[in-house]
């Protein structure tokens, strides 16, 4: 294995920022309870709330409507896991929102998407305790959804909106108040914060249930003891990359110079949801005739981390749900990868990858070709 790593992974986990780093260390040597009422818990308290100050000015929303979690997936369930009678949504959200709207015993709407992943305008019914969830950006293929628009439409009806914005949260700029939605899920460890915390942003009235009983935390939504280290952590990785969207240009010209040069290299190649507004950072590229498993480990041993399109599980690999929601052919969908590129991606790290590419792919024309 190459001794130079290449990360081309961002959109599966951002590495750490220093200021996370810093702040996560300095939080680990405060003793206090951030419940307790002496002065150990009010420092600790006070690392919360400058936190929670630093995530709400991030995505545009009232400190006090933000609340901590143990990360995107448990804020996704808090909210799909409500007293719904209704639920609509499309197939290319991520599972942890498809789950537990699965589980939940409402009655599922399924929200209709176009050839690039994009969900089209739905009729609403009133009537009902109903949500709508809808991604701002897709994870896989980083398309982006018409929030604000739906959200508006929705709202109209009485339907309660939940927006799942992990992937979007420090890419692109995001404002609670202007998508006009109930909810807000968002993720430390994409944005370069720590693994294991999230937050779920509700809007002021919104009704929904405490998701963990037995304590007045958060204010009495999610029982239990903070992890004050990982929520310092989380507040100073919110300001970086808050002051860090400036880079967003400079990250959408390497992506798209990396498309360009991936098709020239292999010609049928297909960049999926190329048709569609996209986060700047993220591309979903199929070759017909090959396969993403190995494709990815052929990349891991040249040095570059990407992620497959399918996904595994208990041993097997299937084609990704999200492909198939969108209709994607079988053969091209299996060959699907992803390449997502962060703040620290420079043009080094896409020629080595279009290096590795151009190995990959003449080794797999040989083999076509014996």
């Amino acid at each position: 294995m190459s001794q130079a790593r290449t990360y081309l992974d961002w959109n599966a986990t951002a590495p750490l920022r220093p200021q996370a780093r810093v702040a996560m260390l300095a939080a680990l040597d405060v003793t206090g309870n951030p419940s307790s009422p002496h002065a150990e818990g009010r420092r600790a308290r006070k690392l919360m709330e400058d936190a929670r100050e630093q995530v709400a000015a991030l995505v545009g929303a009232n400190p006090a409507d933000v609340v901590f979690t143990s990360g995107g997936t448990e804020a996704n369930n808090a909210v799909l896991a409500g007293n719904w009678s209704e639920i609509h949504l499309a197939g290319i959200e991520h599972d942890s929102v498809l789950a537990p709207a699965r589980r939940n015993g409402a009655a599922l709407v399924d929200l209709k998407i176009d050839s690039n992943g994009v969900v089209q305008a739905p009729t609403f019914v009133s009537s009902g305790s109903k949500l709508l969830s809808l991604q701002v950006a897709n994870n896989e293929t980083g398309v982006l959804q018409p929030v604000a628009e739906i959200a508006a439409a929705a709202r109209e009806h009485g339907i309660a909106v939940h927006t799942d914005a992990v992937q979007a949260v420090g890419r692109i700029p995001i404002n609670f108040r202007a998508l006009g939605v109930d909810f807000l899920t968002l993720s430390a460890h994409k944005l370069g914060g720590p693994k294991g915390v999230g937050a779920l942003v509700v809007r002021d009235g919104a009704s929904l249930p405490a998701f963990i009983a037995g304590g007045g935390q958060e204010r009495r939504r999610r029982a239990g003891t903070e992890n004050v280290a990982a929520i310092a952590g989380f507040g100073a990785a919110a300001a970086a990359a808050q002051a860090g969207l400036a880079d967003t240009a400079r990250v959408a010209a390497l992506r798209d110079e990396l498309e360009c040069d991936l098709v020239s290299i292999s010609p049928s190649a297909v960049v999926i949801g190329a048709g569609a507004p996209r986060l700047p950072n993220t591309t979903n590229v199929g070759v017909p005739g090959t396969s993403a498993e190995t494709l990815v480990i052929a990349l891991d041993l040249a040095g570059i981390a990407v992620s497959a399109g399918a996904a595994c599980s208990s041993g097997k690999v299937g084609v990704s749900h999200v492909l198939q929601a969108m209709g994607i052919a079988p053969p091209l969908a299996r060959a699907a990868v992803r390449v997502s590129l962060g703040w620290d991606t420079t043009r080094a790290d896409i020629a080595a990858f279009l290096h590795a590419w151009t190995q990959i792919m003449n080794r797999t024309r040989e083999r076509a070709v014996a």
